[in-house]
């Protein structure tokens, strides 16, 4: 039975998600609310704010959709899910108690403290001059400060002496950059090591993961300039070994899901661990609540099995009588970005390389869509800060990386930005074996 599927969010992991459903033989109908110009290419968008719980479910209710995936973390915090199941719809993410893992991060901390998840050490407040108190008493650099709610993937800040501490606390907790996000901060100690994503499905009693990938936050070159959500990702991580999976799945995974279930909000959807992997063994840096992006854009394109029935086995309980199984070959995405961001950048300018969205005759290169627009005259134009995810998929790493800035060179508009360097890092790690 073809199912006709919703999916929230607008952005290029959004984009992946369903250029990955429509190659289940049981996807039918699809569409995206608010989706973004490049995503129309590929589903019928709806432009409904993917906060906007009310409207969206009514539009679900009445559109009968016989299933919807939440894919981005703001709907998800708000108990979209649950408005959903309210009306008889089933979806695929976590309701409102379970999404708190990534909405609070004073509420992830406090349960891996509870638990023995292993973490930074860590201390929350609400009182700006409480943090600085407790700071100059550790005397430790760089310190970590983190916004307690959802910042767009950028309410962290590394402060490497007193004066960044106190300019930190100040932008969070009393300029409010962040809202009401920064009425509570978690200050914790700056761990090191190689980084680490892994996504993995999960319907509450089950964990499979997902490949490993390894994002690049930095805006530019070396790991240089400001936080970014992200500018390109590979994976699988190299970092992240047989024996290093075992550990986290024993230390880290399971016992996160058997804690939400004693906490009485047991967790189905996507769950998302980022790992620092240091001298004591992997450390958990955050929880995400769904698909990462542009994580989702290297994940998914290797993923073998099929997504809907995974999905859907997540939402039913079944996940472990359910196939998930990812190809052995390696994928990078390269973000091609507007000039200036993540500051600010110009938005309109004509994209120019793409048929339809789309590189042509170009079978193993995907380009998803984050920031785009579609005129009314059909030109596409650049419509956010990211603005497009150029993946190759290919046997080894190494081919994936070429492959990928090869597709890259081939698309153009007025003030692109990219980083050169994706992919380096796993390359070097790959030699030094």
């Amino acid at each position: 039975m073809a199912k006709k599927i919703l999916v929230v969010g607008g952005g290029g992991r959004e984009h992946a998600i369903i250029k990955a459903l429509k190659k289940s033989p049981d996807c039918g109908e699809i569409w995206c609310a608010p989706g973004n110009g490049g995503i129309s290419y590929d589903a019928k968008c709806k432009n409904i704010k993917a906060t906007d719980v009310e409207t969206m479910v009514a539009f679900a209710a009445e559109e009968k959709f016989d299933y919807v995936v939440v894919a981005q973390d703001d709907p998800l915090a708000l108990g979209m899910v649950d408005a959903l199941a309210a009306v008889g719809i089933p979806a695929f993410g976590p309701d409102k108690a379970a999404a708190r893992i990534e909405a609070s991060k004073v509420f992830s901390k406090d349960l891996m403290k509870k638990y023995g998840i292993p973490t930074a050490d860590y201390a929350t407040f609400d009182d700006p001059a409480k943090v600085m108190d407790y700071i100059k008493a550790k005397g430790k650099y760089p310190v970590v400060i983190k916004a307690d709610g959802l910042a767009l993937g950028k309410g962290v800040l590394i402060c490497e002496n007193e004066e960044q501490a106190a300019d930190g606390v100040k932008e969070i907790m009393l300029d409010k950059k962040f809202g009401a996000s920064g009425n509570h901060v978690v200050v914790e100690e700056f761990l090191t090591g190689p980084e680490v994503s892994v996504l993995s499905f999960t319907d509450g009693k089950v964990v499979k993961p997902m490949v490993s990938s390894m994002d690049h936050k930095r805006a530019n070159d070396h790991d240089t300039g400001l936080n970014t959500g992200g500018m390109g990702t590979v994976a699988p991580n190299p970092y992240y070994t047989p024996a290093v999976a075992a550990e986290c799945m024993e230390k880290i995974f399971l016992p996160t899901i058997q804690a939400m279930n004693v906490e009485g909000c047991p967790f189905k959807g996507c769950l998302y661990f980022g790992l620092m992997l240091t001298p004591d063994g992997p450390k958990v840096i955050e929880y995400n609540c769904r698909f990462g992006d542009p994580e989702t854009q290297v994940v998914l394109p290797l993923l073998e099995s099929d997504l809907l029935k995974i999905m859907t086995a997540c939402t039913e309980g079944t996940l472990a009588d359910t196939e998930v199984k990812f190809s052995e070959g390696a994928a990078c995405c390269v973000i091609l970005a507007s000039g200036g961001y993540p500051v600010s950048y110009e938005k309109g300018k004509p994209i120019s390389g793409l048929t339809n969205g789309q590189l042509e005759g170009e079978s193993n290169i995907t380009v998803y869509h984050s920031g785009t627009a579609l005129r009314e005259d059909g030109t596409l134009v650049t419509n956010g800060g990211r603005v497009l995810g150029v993946t190759a998929a290919a046997p080894r790493l190494t081919a994936a990386i070429t492959q990928a800035y090869a597709a890259a060179e081939k698309i153009s508009f007025e003030k692109l930005h990219k980083r050169t360097d994706i992919g380096m890092r796993a390359l070097k790690a790959i030699a030094e074996g």
